[in-house]
């Protein structure tokens, strides 16, 4: 399905993404990029890829698939490299966070969206980074986002599916503007707040004794502040348009809360948490029955 396949980003998303298509045989070479020498060296040493260059240009030149899985804030800077090198018999996609930050990037470089580019994000991940972290299944019955546009050429579009459908990854389409709408309010925002919590607590004097007899609430709630912080920080800039809203709405609904407590409201505090356990266990029968 794939002859030559240029990973730009060989870390937990690009590394899982070629550990799945060799697992599953579809692909033959795998060149990676990267700048990281050590963490290239380590991919091929583990059978991720079969060699890496720190040329953009010379490592997709003759590939017939590039993937890019970079942060969101390197676009555009990537394609001005792949520009010169761009092959209208392969095709390009990517596993940004934001989409419309991805097509904005790929107007300024090419002054539209080339054909054989189809945006794509899967929603998989983890806190840890880097090759050592990437696995065969980690897209494995995961929603894989794509964001084809109006010119989009169909035969790739099919391509790309086809080959996250062969690694057992459902396919779900999107407009890009939806998507990044959607991704503020279930990803973006939550990540966010991890961050600010954990930056909160972290200033406090007594920080020692905070994370002493901090319990699994604490742990499980800021687990994705452990994320990657270039990445979310590119994230966060590119879809601020759609974030900041969401703040705003939050900071609403937190100062609801505090005037609960202090009116000393129980009964509104009970139906607020009571409405918010309810909407959890849809999303968790939901995500079951997937």
């Amino acid at each position: 399905m794939i002859k030559h396949l240029c990973i730009i980003g060989v870390g937990l998303i690009g590394g899982s993404f070629a550990r799945a298509v060799r697992e599953r045989g579809i692909c033959g070479r795998i060149t990676g990029v990267g700048r990281n020498l050590e963490n290239l060296e380590k991919a091929v040493e583990l059978g991720v890829i079969d060699d890496f260059d720190f040329d953009i240009k010379r490592a997709a030149k003759e590939a017939d698939f590039v993937f890019i899985s970079t942060p969101v804030g390197s676009y555009e800077a990537i394609f001005s490299e792949l520009k010169t090198v761009w092959s209208t018999e392969a095709v390009y996609t990517d596993a940004g966070s934001t989409k419309q930050s991805v097509v904005d990037a790929l107007n300024a470089v090419f002054g539209e969206v080339p054909s054989n580019f189809i945006p794509g994000h899967p929603i998989a991940g983890a806190e840890n980074s880097g090759v050592l972290a990437s696995r065969d299944d980690l897209y494995r019955h995961k929603q894989v986002i794509l964001t084809p546009l109006e010119n989009s050429d169909e035969s790739a579009f099919d391509r790309v599916k086809n080959v996250w459908q062969a690694i057992e990854a459902d396919i779900s389409k999107m407009a890009p503007a939806h998507h990044d709408r959607v991704l503020a309010e279930t990803s973006h925002l939550p990540h966010l707040l991890a961050y600010a919590l954990v930056d909160l607590l972290g200033h406090k004097n007594e920080q020692r004794e905070v994370l002493k007899y901090a319990a699994g609430g604490f742990r499980d709630f800021t687990r994705i502040a452990s994320s990657d912080p270039r990445m979310w920080a590119d994230i966060c800039e590119a879809n601020d348009r759609e974030i900041i809203p969401l703040l705003d709405q939050f900071s609403s609904e937190l100062s609801k809360i505090s005037e609960m407590l202090k009116a000393q409201k129980q009964g509104d505090l009970f139906a607020l948490f009571k409405r918010a356990k309810e909407t959890r266990q849809q999303f968790l029968d939901q995500s079951d029955n997937q």
